[in-house]
Parts: structure tokens; sequence; C-alpha cells
């Protein structure tokens, strides 16, 4: 276990874009004042910059994939289109924008306009096209779990187009009523929406609507324009935000960090002393070589009865160093310097991938479908790097 040194947190303004951050007043985690821990981790310089890993050929590796997700048959949907997978198109729609401006690219690449193109036809036909997986070739209740998981994912990649534009469009307006008229407002699952379920860990597994939840909260709270302060949605992503706070201490750690994401782009979600357990439980969960597995941020088991891999992964590291960013603490604080060290040396110089496992079974790595955990990895370590150096302009 890594030894554990508390961050500096900078502490959101409520008044402010959700977005912002600013300084806060010295506050103490467990037995380590922050004031303290900062004093001796802002000298530091951290690893990480864009000089020190293959931002080209992290650019190229997605391309590739999403360019064959696309055009690999069981990814194929009605009207030309393509579904939006958690592991491969949605990091993707996530991180490639974030790489145009570091590569010195004038627009989108070919793989990601084609990405949009799809969404945005699936929205502009909602009533239209059939759902990812309808009840009469899966079975019951595949539908409403398909229209409930696209309505999110359509919703999170046109925000995330439009917060790099810097403009809410009628289609991510489209895309985010949809959402809404999906939301469950009553019973159990109320403020979270129907999610695919085909005991896949971690993403379609038991309590992996929560997963979703977050994301959705990410979509509102990244949409322009204050698109989150809007009248009319209030009463819903209240439903939201009670969800999301509902059981927290007993859900995965993987939730948690997905809150902790979601705190960041969805201001007043949660409490700066729920933020600050989350911070440190990460701390005490990183392993001693400066990773995070993703087999420790939960207590899934594999299909084929071996024990997850619980060696450091491209994915685990990528997501929890970008979402500890985002709540605002500092690359240079130690546990975060370590993790943005240890993603700059475990880029593959060949591919330019980050590796993952599977949590469900034995893949070849190198295979198709051994490739899907790759493509989540390397687009959480690209935002979690470019975050970093961002911060340090």
């Amino acid at each position: 276990m890594a030894e554990v040194r508390q961050p500096k947190i900078h502490r959101r303004n409520s008044m402010m874009s959700s977005r912002s951050v600013r300084s806060a007043a010295p506050v103490c985690l467990g037995l380590t004042c922050l004031a303290l821990v900062a004093s001796r981790v802002e000298s530091q310089t951290p690893p990480g910059s864009a000089a020190e890993w293959n931002l080209a050929a992290a650019a190229a590796y997605l391309d590739e994939r999403q360019t064959w997700w696309r055009s690999w048959p069981p990814a194929a949907r009605d009207h030309e289109t393509s579904c939006v997978s958690c592991h491969t198109s949605l990091p993707y729609a996530l991180a490639r924008p974030s790489l145009r401006a570091a590569l010195g690219e004038t627009g989108p690449a070919t793989a990601e306009a084609r990405l949009i193109e799809d969404v945005e036809k699936r929205v502009a036909l909602w009533n239209e096209v059939d759902p990812y997986y309808p009840d009469q070739t899966v079975g019951l209740p595949k539908t409403s779990e398909s229209r409930g998981t696209e309505a999110i994912l359509n919703a999170l990649v046109l925000a995330n187009r439009d917060a790099h534009e810097g403009q809410l469009t009628g289609e991510t307006r489209h895309a985010l009523e949809n959402l809404w008229k999906l939301q469950f407002t009553r019973g159990e699952g109320a403020g979270a929406w129907a999610w695919l379920h085909f005991d896949l860990a971690p993403w379609e597994s038991d309590g992996a609507a929560y997963f979703g939840a977050a994301l959705a909260a990410v979509a509102v709270g990244i949409a322009p324009e204050d698109y989150a302060m809007s009248p009319e949605i209030q009463e819903r992503l209240g439903l939201l935000r009670a969800y999301l706070l509902q059981d927290v201490e007993s859900r995965l750690a993987l939730d948690r960090v997905m809150l902790l994401w979601a705190s960041a782009e969805l201001s007043n979600l949660v409490a700066p002393e729920q933020e600050e357990s989350i911070v440190a439980e990460m701390m005490r969960l990183q392993n001693s070589d400066g990773g995070w597995s993703l087999a420790s941020l939960g207590a899934w088991k594999r299909q084929d009865g071996l024990p997850p891999d619980r060696s450091s992964d491209g994915y685990a590291t990528g997501l929890i160093a970008f979402a500890l960013q985002k709540a605002g603490v500092s690359p240079a604080q130690q546990n975060l310097s370590r993790a943005l060290a240890w993603l700059v040396r475990n880029q593959d110089p060949r591919s330019g991938r980050w590796p993952a496992s599977s949590l469900n079974r034995e893949r070849d790595p190198t295979s198709e479908r051994g490739l899907f955990m790759a493509d989540a990895a390397t687009a959480f370590a690209v935002l979690a790097l470019l975050q970093a150096d961002h911060s340090r302009e």
C-alpha cells in the first residue's frame, strides 16, 4: 500500500461555475494538515508533462480503435449508425477533443466527426430508431435499458462537444430533453435511469445504474450556457442529486470515484467533508507503484473463476487521477504526482495505448475484444495527463 499524503484541495466556490476552483483555508484530513502537506509538495516538479508521453501515438491509437468499432458488425445499428460503447466510443468522445489543441489540429478527427454524426442522427430520429437491444430479439427489459443508457450517453457525448465549443446546440438540448423524459421519478431507482445489464463488470453489471447516473450528472454539469441552472430541470436535477447521495458509503469505490468526478462538474452536489473523505479513500487504495487497480474498486468476480488482476492498470489510474484533479487536487501533490508518473511510464511506445485487463475473463490483450479495456484506459490516461499539463500552464 502506498504512503498516504493528504492532498491540498482547492475548494470550489458555489457561486461560481461548477468548473471553477479557488484556494481554500487550510483544513485537516485525518492526522495530516493539508496546509503542512502543501508546504512540502508545492516545490516538487511533478512528472507527466506533454514532453514525456506521446500524444500523437495516443491519438492515433484512439482514432484507429474508434474507426474499427464503427465498422465492426456487432456494433452496427439501424439507420447506418453504431452504438456508443462504454469501453471504446464514450471514452474516445470524451478524450479526443482535448487532444486537438495539443496536437495543433484545426478540427475533429474523421473518426470523431463520424461518431458525432451518428449520435446526432439517433437523437434527431429518437422516436424512429430501434433501441440498441430490442426486447424482441434480446428479451425483457432490454428495450428500456437500451433507451435509458443511450439517452445518457448521447447527452454526454454532445454536451462534451459543446463544452469544447462553448455553445449549447439545439441537438444537445434535444438529447437532454430525451434524458429527462426517461428518468425514474418514483420507487427505489428514483432519480436514475434504466441501464444495460449483461453481467459484464464494471459497466454492465449489478449496481452499474449508479455509474450511468453519475455520467448524466457530468453531462448536465458540463453543458455550457449554465444549463444546470435552467429552472425547468431543477426538480429532476434534485431527484438525481438525491439518488447519487443515497447510501454512498455502502457503494463500490468506483461509484465514489464517479461521484467525485460528477461533483466537480455539478456544483453543490457533494459536501466538502464528503469529498475530502473520497479523496482520502482513493489515496489509501493507491498501489505502491503509484497506480490504481480497477479490481480494488469493487467486489467483482470473474466469470472464469480466476481472481481479478490487482496490479495497477491504465483505466483505474487514469480515471482516478483525472477525477482527483477535477476535484481540485494539485498535480504536485505527492500521491497524484506518482500516479501521473505511472501513466507516463506505462504508455506502450509502439501502440500508444495504456494497459488494462478484463474483470470478466481472460482475454488476449491484443485481440479486438481484448483491447476494449485498453481503449478506456488510453482515453482516461490522456484526460488525466492533459489535465495536469493544463494545470501547470
